[in-house]
């Protein structure tokens, strides 16, 4: 496969799992996380808007995805560990993952902060370990 598609097909499939799983940890349907990732452009607008909103939110997360799994690539290629340890690599890029998107990209966005409780912050950051693992997966042996 060629290295951009893995790089793509890793992003996207680590992005709709995501959805998925936020979903179930929040007991949520999957159209009110892909509304809550729209609300980063529209603010609470989001929750108010129909398939447009929906729609918004799944393009932000495959591509912000995409682009994850793209800097994972950039950086791991420099590191023969990482490349050979590739489940530990992603592993550890989960919560390196969460805290960007916590700490810097999600402030800068019009979406309302999450507030994690010592319960919650325990399955999303196994969450982004999975995001993770699956974007090490795809991209594994990438040179």
């Amino acid at each position: 496969m060629h290295p951009v598609l893995k790089i793509v097909a890793g992003g996207l499939i680590a992005g709709l799992v995501d959805i998925g799983v936020a979903a179930l940890i929040n007991g949520v349907e999957p159209l009110v996380i892909l509304r809550a990732i729209a609300s980063g452009v529209l603010g609470k607008a989001a929750f108010k808007g129909g398939s447009q909103a929906v729609l918004l939110g799944l393009g932000l997360q495959c591509l912000m995805s995409i682009a994850i799994a793209a800097l994972y690539v950039a950086l791991v290629s420099r590191s023969k560990w990482l490349r050979q340890h590739w489940i530990l690599g992603g592993l550890a890029a989960g919560p390196v993952i969460f805290a960007v998107m916590e700490y810097a990209v999600v402030p800068l966005s019009h979406a309302g902060r999450a507030h994690f409780t010592p319960v919650t912050i325990v399955p999303n950051l196994a969450a982004m370990m999975l995001f993770g693992l699956i974007i090490a997966f795809f991209t594994r042996g990438r040179r």
